[in-house]
């Protein structure tokens, strides 16, 4: 399996009801797409020092899930309707996790 993580920073003028906003909109988004096994989204707490403001993680089977996903109408509509305008800065990584791993 594919652990896949992003982490962004926002923008200065990003407000918290537009970081509700793209939460909701994630979770609608992963609740829809089958080929995710785990999905998290939220806010870092920053109990560690950290740039990142927010932080997702999806487990999927295999890169053609991953794909699958990040690559889906509806990741793009989430994008266009909420990160685009969020994003000073992302990161992303993917790692191969056992299988049994649940988010």
């Amino acid at each position: 399996m594919i652990l896949h993580a992003a982490l962004f920073t926002w923008r200065s003028e990003v407000t918290p009801e537009e970081v509700e906003a793209l939460t909701e909109a994630l979770e609608d988004m992963a609740a829809g797409l089958p080929v995710l096994r785990g999905y998290r989204c939220g806010v870092n707490l920053r109990l560690r020092p950290s740039p990142a403001d927010y932080a997702v993680v999806a487990l999927v089977d295999d890169e053609q899930a991953l794909a699958a996903y990040l690559d889906s109408p509806a990741h793009a509509a989430v994008y266009d309707a909420h990160l685009s305008r969020m994003i000073e800065d992302r990161q992303a990584a993917q790692l191969e996790v056992p299988d049994g791993i649940a988010l």
